[in-house]
């Protein structure tokens, strides 16, 4: 595939991002703030939350994980853009990963601010966090891993993986749900919501056509892909759901993205022409692993796939999120007469 490198909208935060060291709070522009929250044990080092000022205090877009060093973090970067926590009229959640909703709660316990997600994603914080029925997800998830020929000896492990993180949720119901075309009625600001599953089902991006601007989540990065698995919580064909809403936000007239990891970038259809073709071709690699064998589980296929590093030095919980993505791509595939699934315990994939 032919390298395509979008241009960073400011060469020091790319760099800090590069040099694997935090970027300095930003000034981005008149009214609006970029506040670098770090993740714990995470490459992905930060979330980038967005301060929208507003002439009563300040919206926010991401909040961050809910660990003490990510809230100080928080509040020195308000402090530095002239706010403090209490200013927080209202928390825009692009999604309910822990990185992004995380301190959610935290925010609005201290300010009273709303929050905000999208539906589809709303329908899932109680399973997903809520201790008292978190369990049967962590079954759900199992079973899936069984019939994708997880070997039994890492079946508990990569069911549970996610655990390990669960503390790092404050769980917080919205009490604003978003729709796609739905305007935020954010004073000062032109903020329109563009639903763009795949990542998750409710994830989220705003667009402000005056300002030409996109706050796009984890829809679209600068140099990395945001993982699109088969889950539990999944819809039924991710992929699809991801492919469509990448079409979509390339039709906006912006110049500028706002990511939540990374760093700020230009040339939106660009970086999304260059990862619908990274899709493609790991397609590609899907099927032709399909093809060489009669019968293949997607775990078989996963550990035959190309990786950004070999698969033994994969830790497990990375490893489960490896499957669900080649599942992603099977069920793809399948959906378009590609290759067959022979269900079973575990499920066989061949070529029709």
């Amino acid at each position: 595939m032919a390298k395509f490198v979008v241009t960073p909208a400011n060469p020091v935060q790319r760099d800090a991002w590069a040099g694997g060291t935090i970027p300095d709070v930003e000034r981005v522009r008149p009214g609006l703030w970029s506040v670098p929250v770090p993740i714990p044990v995470n490459p992905l080092r930060y979330v980038l939350v967005y301060v929208l000022e507003l002439p009563d205090g300040v919206a926010i877009v991401d909040a961050g994980w809910n660990t003490d060093e990510a809230y100080d973090a928080l509040v020195a970067g308000l402090g530095v853009a002239g706010y403090t926590i209490a200013d927080v009229k209202g928390v825009l959640v692009t999604h309910i990963h822990p990185d992004h909703y995380g301190l959610a709660g935290r925010v609005r316990e201290r300010s009273g601010a709303w929050i905000a997600l999208h539906p589809a994603d709303a329908r899932l914080v109680r399973e997903r966090y809520d201790d008292d029925v978190i369990d049967t997800l962590v079954q759900r998830e199992r079973a899936l891993l069984a019939r994708c020929g997880v070997p039994v000896a890492t079946l508990d492990e990569l069911a549970g993986a996610s655990m390990m993180i669960r503390h790092m949720v404050s769980m917080a119901k919205p009490d604003r749900l978003v729709e796609d075309g739905d305007e935020l009625g954010l004073p000062g600001w032109d903020l329109r919501a563009v639903w763009t599953p795949g990542h998750s089902p409710g994830h989220l991006c705003f667009v402000s056509p005056a300002r030409r601007l996109l706050f796009s989540g984890d829809h679209v990065l600068a140099k990395i892909t945001p993982i699109v698995a088969v889950h539990p919580q999944s819809g039924p064909n991710p992929l699809a759901d991801y492919l469509d809403s990448l079409a979509a936000v390339r039709k906006l007239d912006v110049e500028e993205v706002l990511p939540a990891h990374e760093y700020r970038f230009l040339e939106l259809a660009g970086r999304v022409d260059h990862v619908m073709a990274h899709h493609d071709e790991r397609l590609a690699e899907v099927e032709r692993v399909v093809a060489a064998s009669d019968g293949v589980t997607c775990w078989a296929v996963a550990t035959r796939l190309t990786w950004s590093r070999p698969w033994e030095t994969i830790p497990s919980y990375m490893r489960r999120a490896a499957n669900n993505e080649t599942l992603a791509h099977l069920v793809w595939l399948e959906a378009r007469g590609r290759v067959l699934r022979v269900a079973g315990e575990p499920d066989l994939w061949r070529l029709p």
